[in-house]
């Protein structure tokens, strides 16, 4: 589903005294439920069912690329919808960088979801030749986070 018709969905049910809403749709299946005042949404494609707290997707909204870049090499996908950091912490230095030697199972970056952090590992050793995400950036499921070759 487009994220700025999930956003209108999520803006009406706020502004409404719906509690919930659900719709189905040929790309997947989309419920927004409004508990303690701030709306959640739960988005249930195909393969996996990633929950999105509603504050984090007008940044979402803003920072989706404009057009999907093609690379070559090994692509390391989001397994989750959150936010991208490329450091442990604020200031920290970044996991990896453009060029760097990585290893199978090698911690690459972390993908926050639901206020929690997820590590997320290479899945193939070689060089690191493309960051598709900038820090702080919301990812999708299956977004291209890196490019190894």
């Amino acid at each position: 589903m487009d994220l700025r018709k999930l956003k209108t969905l999520i803006d009406l049910v706020s502004e409404s005294n719906v509690s919930e809403l659900e719709i189905t749709e040929a790309e997947g299946k989309v419920r927004i439920v409004k508990s303690g005042g701030a709306p959640m949404v739960m988005q249930a494609p195909v393969q996996m069912q990633p929950l999105v707290q509603a504050a984090h997707l007008p940044a979402a909204v803003a920072e989706m690329p404009a057009a999907v870049v093609e690379a070559t090499g090994h692509a390391v996908k989001s397994p989750m919808v959150g936010t991208f950091y490329r450091s442990a912490s604020p200031g920290a230095k970044a996991f990896v960088e453009a060029g760097s030697q990585v290893k199978e199972g090698e911690t690459i970056c972390i993908i926050e979801a639901m206020k929690i952090l997820n590590e997320i590992e290479a899945d193939k050793s070689g060089t690191v030749t493309k960051i598709m995400c900038e820090n702080g950036q919301a990812v999708e499921y299956g977004q291209t986070l890196f490019v190894i070759e």
